[in-house]
Order: C-alpha cells, then structure tokens, then sequence
C-alpha cells in the first residue's frame, strides 16, 4: 500500500501550467485516512475524499478556485439579497467512519443556522472528475448536492436515505433524486447563475446578476 509520505508527496502534484491533478490509492484504512487529514490541516490546498477504502487527493487549478470563488460570491449575494440567513462553511473536512465517507466540498452552506451536516455542498468539476462522488454525500447526510460542470448545474435532493444499497427509488443517484429548481433555495433562477457564471468579468458578472434578481423580486 501506498505510504503516508507519498500520499502527500508534492512531487505527485506538479503546479506547472496551472494542473488540477489527483492521486487515488485504494485499500486504504479509516485510520491513515485520518492521520492523512491531520497532516494535511494546515494545507488548504488539497481536497481530499474517501469512500469504502478508496482514498482521492485532489490539488485543484487556479481556474477551479476561480469558478468556486465565484460562484460562492454569487450565492452569497443571494442570500443578503432575498435576506435569508446562512452560514458558509467553505471545504470543511465531513466524515462517517461507520459509513467509510468522508468528503471535503468545494463550497458548503448550512441554511437558517450552523448544523453539523451542511444543507448545501457544492462541487466544482474543470478538468476532470464527474458526479460519482455523489455517492460519499448520502452516507453523510447533506440534502443537497450540486455539481457545476461544463458551465450548467446539476442539483441533487436527497429522497431516500433509509437503504443507500437499494436505491431503486432513485437509481444510480444514490438516494438522490435530479432537480430542476432547489428546494431549499426555490427562489433562486439557476438558469441566471449559470449565465453569470460564464462571464468570465467578474464585475459584470455580479452587475448582472443583481440585475436579475432584482427583476425576479
């Protein structure tokens, strides 16, 4: 099995050319899982998941903390807009040893007040990756999930958290269920924070955005 040291090697992770590169070791303990985290707390760097063994160390490029930081903005001035209270709670490290998951979101919000389990956790997906983390966030328990990739949204509700092994309900979603609209935020227009999204203007892409919610209120 690959050593802790290696596991956080930087020679893994070039930065040249602005990479978003990954490592993913298999058979890893619950317990060097965590002495990994612990090494790893004072870099913010590097996101890091893990499911049934499976351990995934992430160091994202510039244009992937550009699109999540901007996105982040976005929301939040949505939330001062439609005054609804939130509390950010950024890539906090969430985790279920029972369950074998843990996962550090890009962006997570918990809704109306802090809770252990965010509401909200959003992934942002540049180069590579796809929706098949969602299946760490049932174990976890946030409601919803959503990916940003290729420049539109897919939201995820969680339905049916009682028997993540036979989600027939939701299949291949584990327990979750595809959205066209959030439900814990149903006033907002994801068609419009897609489309600011992709003003690469960050100025103009909130002028705008504050603009259309302004119209929808």
């Amino acid at each position: 099995m690959v050593s802790l040291k290696e596991l956080i090697d930087e020679r893994e992770f070039g930065h040249n050319d602005d990479p978003e590169e990954r490592f993913i070791s298999s058979d890893v303990s619950w317990e060097n899982y965590e002495a990994l985290l612990i090494k790893l707390e004072d870099n913010s760097h590097y996101r890091v998941t893990y499911l049934d063994g499976v351990l995934e160390i992430v160091s994202p490029s510039i244009r992937h903390e550009r699109a999540k930081k901007n996105l982040a903005i976005l929301l939040e001035r949505f939330f001062y807009s439609k005054r609804i209270r939130f509390v950010p709670m950024g890539s906090t490290t969430f985790k279920n040893k029972a369950k074998k998951a843990g996962a550090e979101p890009d962006e997570c919000y918990c809704i109306d007040e802090e809770k252990v389990i965010p509401d909200l956790a959003i992934e942002v997906i540049v180069t590579s990756g796809s929706s098949s983390k969602l299946e760490i966030y049932p174990r976890l328990g946030v409601a919803e999930v959503w990916f940003w990739e290729i420049n539109q949204f897919k939201l995820y509700k969680l339905r049916d958290n009682s028997n993540l092994e036979r989600a027939t309900i939701y299949p291949n979603t584990y327990g979750y269920e595809l959205l066209t609209r959030s439900e814990i935020l149903p006033q907002l227009d994801i068609s419009l924070l897609e489309q600011c999204l992709s003003i690469s203007d960050s100025i103009l892409a909130i002028d705008e955005f504050e603009k259309g919610i302004n119209n929808l209120s």
